[in-house]
């Protein structure tokens, strides 16, 4: 690793003028461009503005991770040439493997057999350590088998540092730059969608964007089998959305509404994006897509949407757009239904296709003081 990386580093987000040759790698991250989608998931004359985080070097996440490990340097919580472990689906792990070499720290990304080869292959290539648990944990899943396999690492190897996605108050703070880049770029923003996962990127740009929007509505996009908005936790198919526990990030109170959406609908979106607009990616810009275009549709019109797509297609052209492999699924459905379901309450009944609850609670109960105490404790 070379250290000398962190030279002339931009703060993240930082204005650069238009045709400046980046020096570092780092310097990539920030300034995604917004496109206007509408057909065929919004009439013309409507839509909503997607904010392309795909053509970050590696996703979205490469803010979170160049974010949470330069802070916990600056605290000293990490100290320099000290490893990182972590555990992601892929995502996350981009965005460390580009933290380590910006910042001089070996990574290991713990991750699971649901990972994509092309994701493991490429976070080897970048670096980064790929360690995969064999098996799901018995009640929390991928997620928490991962996570445990992470707490083994750290305790037989001193000094590692774990920056815990799902807990650390970093993670959410990463994103104010990406809220500052929606409103130089849209100037106003009614209505935010933004898939849940973590909670980090829905609960960080809409505490942003409500800065100069106080009066923002923020609809949050989960899968199907996602424990998260207090829907019984089943083996999900989509990646990057979801989860099978419970992150303390999740900002329940800043959610207008919330809709579960299918893997047969995410995929249908996917694909008519790329078609239809030349831009797309994974199951979380599929699912994404179709809310937004639901809320272009069912606001008043001029209401100004816009909608977080965090990754591009590239990772999954042996899924999402695998005719084969979503034959196998039984993925290639019919097109996907003009309006969701709805419910009353999120546990009202177990939800299998793109459905919509306007009654948000955190399901473990916890208030707001309850969930700070949790993130602040994994910051120590």
């Amino acid at each position: 690793m070379h250290v000398s990386l962190l030279e002339h580093l931009e703060p993240l987000g930082a204005h650069r003028p238009s045709g400046t040759v980046a020096r570092r790698p780092a310097q990539l991250v920030g300034n995604t461009p917004v496109l206007w989608i509408d057909e065929p998931f919004a009439p013309f004359g409507r839509g909503f503005y997607a904010k392309l985080e795909g053509t970050n070097p590696g996703g979205i996440k490469d803010r979170p991770g160049l974010h949470m490990v330069r802070e916990a340097r600056r605290r000293g919580a990490l100290a320099p040439g000290a490893p990182i472990v972590e555990s992601s689906s892929g995502t996350l792990g981009l965005g460390l493997a580009l933290a380590g070499l910006t910042y001089g720290h070996a990574v290991t990304v713990v991750t699971d057999p649901g990972t994509e080869p092309a994701i493991v292959r490429l976070l080897t290539a970048l670096g980064a350590d790929v360690d995969q648990v064999p098996r799901p944990h018995p009640k929390g899943g991928w997620q928490q088998a991962r996570r445990e396999r992470v707490a083994e690492l750290l305790a037989r190897t001193p000094g590692a540092y774990c920056p815990d996605q799902y807990h650390n108050p970093d993670n959410v703070a990463a994103y104010r730059p990406l809220a500052a880049e929606l409103i130089a770029q849209l100037d106003r923003i009614d209505v935010l969608v933004a898939a849940v996962g973590t909670g980090g990127h829905s609960a960080g740009i809409t505490a942003g964007l409500r800065e100069h929007c106080p009066g923002v509505r923020l609809i949050g996009v989960d899968s199907v089998g996602s424990t998260i908005f207090g829907q019984p936790a089943t083996p999900r198919l989509m990646r990057g959305l979801g989860s099978s526990i419970h992150p303390s990030n999740v900002d329940y109170d800043a959610f207008t509404e919330v809709h579960w959406v299918a893997p047969t609908e995410a995929v249908w979106a996917c694909r008519q994006l790329a078609r239809r607009h030349y831009t797309s990616g994974g199951w979380s810009v599929g699912a994404v897509a179709l809310v937004a275009g639901w809320a272009a549709r069912t606001y008043p019109l001029g209401t100004r949407i816009a909608a977080i797509f965090p990754d591009g297609p590239h990772r999954y052209l042996e899924t999402v757009y695998n005719d084969a492999w979503c034959d196998e699924h039984g993925l290639l459905g019919p097109q996907a239904p003009r309006e969701p379901d709805e419910i009353a309450a999120p546990d009202e009944c177990v939800v299998t296709s793109w459905t919509r609850c306007s009654q948000v609670r955190d399901p473990l109960g916890r208030d707001r003081r309850d969930r700070a105490d949790a993130k602040e404790g994994a910051v120590r």
